[in-house]
């Protein structure tokens, strides 16, 4: 399992990508881990996933940058989510998900799921198949950012 685990997580570090608009767009993943200092404070570290087991928190980060000559207008990142990762959070950000594979969207907490007896439940975190981050204003030329969002392995 461990192993299936990191080859899926390596898959996930394409490298660079260039993205319509010509927005180049960095992925990386990261489990987070918390350790106490001497002083007994706690320390959030980010560290490379070597290994991950269930119950590890990752942490997915998106880096774009506007390569083009031109502001990318009405830009869209959207980003599968792994099977074998719970959506956690996006933190300050509010992206849209999708719990149907990317064919519709919304804000989680307006979703719901139908159930085999036609009722329908409210959507829940383990649901999310994609998230989406629709840019509202153009990147300008040369303008970066960064994107993030957190997961939990199955």
């Amino acid at each position: 399992m461990r192993t299936v685990l990191f080859l899926f997580l390596a898959a996930l570090l394409p490298g660079q990508a260039l993205a319509a608009n010509q927005v180049a767009l960095a992925n990386d993943v990261f489990v987070e881990r918390v350790t106490t200092d001497a002083q007994g404070k706690q320390r959030i570290l980010l560290e490379e996933p070597k290994i991950v087991v269930p119950g590890d928190r990752l942490v997915f980060v998106l880096n774009y940058r506007n390569a083009g000559a031109q502001p990318a207008d009405k830009f869209v990142i959207t980003n599968p989510l792994p099977a074998a990762v719970r959506f956690a959070d996006a933190g300050d950000t509010r992206p849209l998900v999708s719990i149907d594979g990317g064919r519709g969207w919304g804000q989680l907490d307006q979703l719901t799921v139908a159930l085999n007896d036609g009722t329908r439940r409210a959507a829940q975190p383990d649901d999310v198949t994609h998230i989406r981050w629709a840019f509202q204003k153009p990147i300008p030329v040369g303008g970066s950012g960064k994107l993030m969002f957190r997961g939990v392995v199955k």
